[in-house]
């Protein structure tokens, strides 16, 4: 596989396309949430809690989370929330896909301020 600008194999890369539109996931019931577990595809009893809205990087291009819409049901009642990286992993759904799967529950993330438009001004 031949290496790109940056000096890396595209399949070390993944797009910002390739992970909006994503689902978010919170653990199966009893499934241990632990710093050094990694997740190579989704859970068989993940509950699906939601959507990537969108990623968030600091100015220097750390990545520092992604807003997730939880809740509701076509949009009505929903509510987008901001799960901080150490709150979240992103798990291939297969070779150009991913979701996240997050240690909070979906009771936990409706308890986080609401990332609205304004947020941002």
């Amino acid at each position: 596989m031949a290496e790109n600008a940056a000096g890396m194999t595209d399949a070390e890369l993944i797009r910002t396309r390739d992970i909006t539109g994503g689902e978010v996931y919170s653990l199966a019931e009893g499934e241990v949430w632990d710093e050094t577990s990694r997740f190579n595809a989704v859970g068989d009893g993940w509950n699906d809690i939601g959507e990537i809205e969108d990623i968030v990087l600091s100015r220097d291009g750390q990545l520092k989370g992604v807003v997730a819409e939880i809740g509701g049901f076509l949009d009505i009642a929903d509510k987008h929330v901001m799960l901080e990286v150490t709150d979240m992993q992103l798990v291939p759904v297969d070779d150009r896909e991913y979701a996240i799967v997050t240690r909070m529950t979906e009771e936990e993330l409706e308890q986080l301020p609401e990332m609205d438009e304004g947020f941002w001004e």
